[in-house]
C-alpha cells in the first residue's frame, strides 16, 4: 500500500493588508484613466440621455396608464368579469326567487290537502278520475305520436 501524495496543492499566501493598499494606490492612475476613457465613449449617449429625459417620463408614464387601464379593464377581476359576474348573479337571484315562489306554492297545496276537503276532492277528481253519483268524465284521447323512420334510407 502506497501512502505517498504525489501533487501538493498550491497553497495561496495571502498578502498583507498594507500591500493590498499599496497596490490599489499604485493602480489608482490606470483606473481614472479607464474610466475617463468609458465616460468619453458614453458622453454622447448621456448627454441624448439628459436631453431626452423628459420625453422618455412623459412615454413611461403613458406606457404605465395604458397597462393600467387594459388591466382593470380585462384583468382577472376587471370590469368584464365583475360584468359577467354581475350578470350572472342576478340570473341566479331570479331563479332562487321562481324556486321560493314555488316552493311556497307547494307549501300550500300541503297544506290544503291536509286541512281543506275541497281542495282533497279536487286532487282525487282529477288525478284519480274519481267522480260523484251521476257525473260523467270524457276524456279525450293522446294525440298521436308521428312516427320517425327507423333509417336513413326511409328518410330520404
Amino acid at each position: 500500500m502506497d501512502l505517498r501524495i504525489e501533487h501538493l496543492p498550491k497553497i495561496r499566501v495571502l498578502r498583507r493588508p498594507e500591500q493590498g493598499l499599496r497596490a490599489l494606490v499604485e493602480r489608482a492612475p490606470q483606473a481614472e484613466a479607464y474610466t475617463e476613457r468609458v465616460v468619453e465613449k458614453l458622453r454622447p449617449y448621456l448627454t441624448w440621455l439628459h436631453a431626452a429625459r423628459r420625453r422618455l417620463a412623459t412615454a413611461a408614464v403613458c406606457i404605465i396608464t395604458v397597462w393600467l387601464f387594459l388591466h382593470v379593464t380585462f384583468g382577472a377581476n376587471g370590469m368584464v368579469v365583475y360584468r359577467a359576474k354581475r350578470t350572472e348573479y342576478q340570473r341566479l337571484q331570479k331563479e332562487i326567487d321562481s324556486l321560493q315562489n314555488e316552493n311556497n306554492r307547494y307549501t300550500d297545496q300541503i297544506k290544503a290537502l291536509k286541512t281543506d276537503p275541497r281542495a282533497i276532492e279536487k286532487e282525487a277528481r282529477e288525478q284519480l278520475h274519481y267522480t260523484r253519483p251521476g257525473e260523467v268524465i270524457y276524456v279525450a284521447p293522446a294525440p298521436p305520436q308521428p312516427q320517425s323512420p327507423a333509417t336513413n334510407a326511409a328518410r330520404k
